[in-house]
């Protein structure tokens, strides 16, 4: 797997970062789509770290296979516990890792104008709002697609029987021979998001504007399954 690495910049450089992309008229077809998947010392949002950051980018409808993102974040500090052996990430990998300042900037840079995608995405926002805020002093404003959200919506025949990852996996027949790994996880959540704008496309929603609509009406529609996620 080629991975894009751009840690050559600085942490202190101050460069005005890449406007995000809006759910606007633009063709979904045309949006850089970043699909984007944490590894991450436990589940809090408030008090857990970021281990690393694994992402691919759709363009033009097309999976980017030379367009990729991954690194481990430096976490001197930490010790092994159940999270960092889920996700075999050793101490002596953090200590090799990247600051957390710098491969955010750079995650942030390589993304460029783009919606973010991830599944379960409220956890990933939160996790790099938090740590944009804590690191760089930045108010993210990118906006998310849930592939949480956008399976069962596009999918209702598998929505009862689909709620992970893994579920979504099995039912388009897709292998992750490296889960809990951040790369490989936003590899497996590009090409389920893949299916999913292919048959948005042939149920005619154009737009990121349409999209959006259309999610939105689905959530007040499955407010109940919603919170059950």
């Amino acid at each position: 797997m080629k991975i894009h690495r751009l840690f050559r910049q600085k942490a202190g450089g101050h460069s005005a970062l890449p406007s995000p992309q809006a759910l606007d008229s633009c063709p979904v077809v045309k949006a850089r789509l970043v699909v984007v998947d944490l590894e991450t010392t436990g589940l809090d949002i408030h008090r857990d770290e970021i281990l690393s950051i694994g992402a691919v980018a759709i363009e033009n409808g097309a999976l980017r296979m030379g367009d990729q993102f991954e690194c481990t974040l430096y976490r001197a500090h930490l010790r092994a516990n159940e999270a960092t052996v889920l996700h075999e990430i050793s101490p002596q990998r953090m200590q090799r890792g990247v600051p957390a300042a710098v491969a955010l900037r750079t995650f942030l840079n390589w993304a460029g104008p783009c919606v973010m995608v991830a599944f379960h995405a409220r956890f990933e926002q939160r996790m790099l709002a938090r740590c944009a805020q804590e690191e760089l002093r930045l108010r993210l404003e990118h906006r998310y697609l849930d592939v949480a959200e956008l399976a069962p919506m596009l999918f209702p025949e598998a929505a009862q029987e689909c709620h992970t990852l893994d579920d979504w996996q099995r039912y388009f027949r897709l292998t992750n021979s490296e889960r809990h790994n951040a790369a490989a996880d936003a590899q497996t959540t590009a090409e389920i998001l893949l299916i999913l704008l292919n048959r948005l496309a042939r149920e005619g929603t154009q737009s990121l504007a349409e999209l959006n609509n259309r999610l939105s009406t689905w959530r007040r529609l499955n407010r109940g399954r919603l919170s059950r996620l």
